[in-house]
């Protein structure tokens, strides 16, 4: 999550196999408008909360995380790093 706070990018999707509060304050602080979590990861109650507060939208995604970025990228969405 430390390096997605060192990102100088807006409108930019976080990928992630991590499923806690940590994701959506990282998101919010990062102004990041789109959380996936990978690999069948669910969002807690929590999460949800949060993230519909700030206006971040949260999809469970039940593959990995190289079928999600390949998967965008063949949708055009270009990689930050």
């Amino acid at each position: 999550m430390s390096d997605v706070l060192t990102l100088d990018s807006h409108n930019v999707a976080l990928i992630t196999g991590l499923a806690n509060i940590q994701v959506v304050r990282t998101a919010e602080m990062s102004e990041i408008p789109l959380i996936i979590l990978v690999r069948n990861k669910k969002a807690t109650p929590e999460m949800l909360e949060l993230a519909t507060e700030n206006g971040i939208a949260l999809i469970e995604y039940h593959g990995s995380m190289f079928r999600a970025v390949s998967l965008l990228a063949g949708a055009g969405m270009q990689a930050v790093y």
